[in-house]
């Protein structure tokens, strides 16, 4: 057999065995079909209740949906089962892809040219060239360090997600706590004052009293019953809202147990100097931060002269072979990758500039929910004592008109007040609880803590 059908042989050969690992390794296709009706749960008993471990080693917890939910477990049944939520989570996935696509390298650029014998001449000639992308070598680190941080971003981005929709739901459910007690309060207000309208009106025919007497309580019943429709109304919306964080079907109702609200941390000052390493969306940031920087790095990198080696093997028609390094590069007289480097400094800055925005709010809205705490505090105090003061004038009137010391008139008037103090006192409850559900979410308090090793200052090419 000639030298030149042997070598042709084996080039075969060795371009079938690439072609079928090549293969060997592809994807496949597989359906995902999309859902033809809703994923709401009818029943609270079907949502997901089981909260994974939040250390190593540590055993999952399973939330109790027999009995009255807590504020706490309210928001962590709205974490399990936010539909918005789920689809959030297939950030992580793209972001995990970002990472893998970055992790390789190009493959190498191969020709072949095969220009067979058709007359005189010893043997067919051929060509083959091998060539790799020296610049996405040189590019490589500063690429995969970017989307490790970038992956760490939707990390923190949607822990921190999830922790404003936990906030949500507990709001969603001090707002339905409260509010239930103070449609319960109206009910028995209007209750009251129907009976007083239908006494005075029988007094008024009857020729005992004028229609003056009448003009206060259609007044009174008018307000009340409007606060009455008002809070049915937003109890309704609550409702819905809460439904929907937590992915059940509209109209499924279930007991909220009474509050129990987060202390107010002492060292404040000490908390807010390390909002930084503690607040996901703070976090978040500062790794974005970190992902733009290693890209105005690789974009410094990219404006020397893309380079391609490799090797090229030959043989001519009279069975001569040669072989040799080969390089090809471009000229950079226009595009010295100028473009590219503004966009990525750009970026930079403007993340730089959002952090730093972030963090001045987070500080403000901290300080500012403290002091709203302090002054709603006192408030809450003031109702409270004002609201059993009228309970207690209320009680005695109820004693003075059983004894005959009272007319039914001056004891609506007093029962009436107390129940008006006590819808007083729930509305600033309700008021005290978001302040102090809003404060340890914006302090970073109750969240898993994030450890970063984050240099002092960022490298600078």
């Amino acid at each position: 057999m000639r030298p030149g059908r042997a070598g042709h042989k084996s080039l075969v050969r060795a371009a079938v065995w690439a072609a079928a690992a090549l293969l060997g390794g592809c994807a496949t296709y597989h359906a995902l079909p999309l859902a033809r009706g809703p994923d709401l749960a009818p029943r609270l008993s079907l949502l997901r209740a089981t909260v994974p471990p939040m250390r190593p080693g540590a055993r999952p917890r399973r939330i109790d949906l027999s009995g009255p939910l807590s504020l706490d477990d309210v928001g962590l049944l709205a974490v399990l089962n936010d539909p918005a939520l789920r689809s959030q989570r297939g950030e992580q996935g793209l972001a995990q892809a970002g990472l893998l696509q970055a992790s390789l390298l190009p493959n190498p650029a191969a020709s072949l040219n095969f220009e067979p014998l058709l007359s005189a001449g010893v043997s067919p000639s051929w060509t083959a060239i091998l060539t790799e992308n020296v610049r996405a070598i040189l590019t490589y680190h500063t690429r995969v360090a970017s989307a490790h941080f970038a992956l760490g971003q939707v990390d923190a981005d949607l822990l921190w997600r999830e922790w404003r929709v936990a906030q949500q739901a507990r709001v969603l459910a001090l707002n339905l706590y409260w509010g239930g007690r103070s449609l319960t309060l109206a009910r028995r207000e209007i209750g009251l004052l129907d009976r007083e309208v239908h006494a005075v009106r029988s007094a008024t025919k009857a020729g005992m009293l004028g229609l003056a007497a009448l003009a206060p309580l259609l007044a009174a019943q008018a307000l009340a019953e409007q606060f009455l429709d008002t809070a049915n109304l937003t109890e309704l919306r609550g409702w819905q809202d809460l439904d929907a964080l937590l992915g059940l079907a509209p109209g499924v109702r279930f007991a909220i147990a009474a509050p129990v609200l987060p202390p107010v941390p002492p060292s404040l000052q000490s908390l807010i100097e390390h909002l930084p390493d503690r607040r996901p969306d703070l976090v978040a940031l500062r790794l974005g931060y970190r992902s733009a920087d290693e890209n105005v790095r690789t974009a410094i990198i990219g404006q020397f002269p893309a380079l391609m080696l490799g090797g090229e093997w030959d043989q001519d028609n009279t069975n001569t072979r040669n072989a040799g390094p080969t390089a090809a590069f471009g000229v950079p007289i226009f595009d010295r990758n100028q473009g590219q480097i503004a966009v990525a400094r750009a970026t930079r800055r403007l993340l730089h500039e959002q952090y730093q925005s972030r963090l001045d709010q987070a500080v403000g809205m901290a300080r500012g929910l403290a002091a709203r705490i302090g002054q709603l505090s006192a408030d809450v105090a003031r109702a409270r004592r004002a609201a059993r003061a009228a309970e207690s004038m209320s009680a005695a009137a109820r004693k003075a008109y059983a004894e005959d010391n009272l007319d039914q008139r001056s004891l609506v008037d007093y029962e009436t007040t107390a129940l008006e103090r006590r819808i007083e006192a729930n509305a600033l409850e309700l008021s005290l609880g978001e302040a102090r559900v809003a404060l340890t979410v914006d302090l970073g308090l109750g969240l898993p803590r994030i450890r970063m090793a984050l240099p002092a200052q960022p490298r600078t090419l």
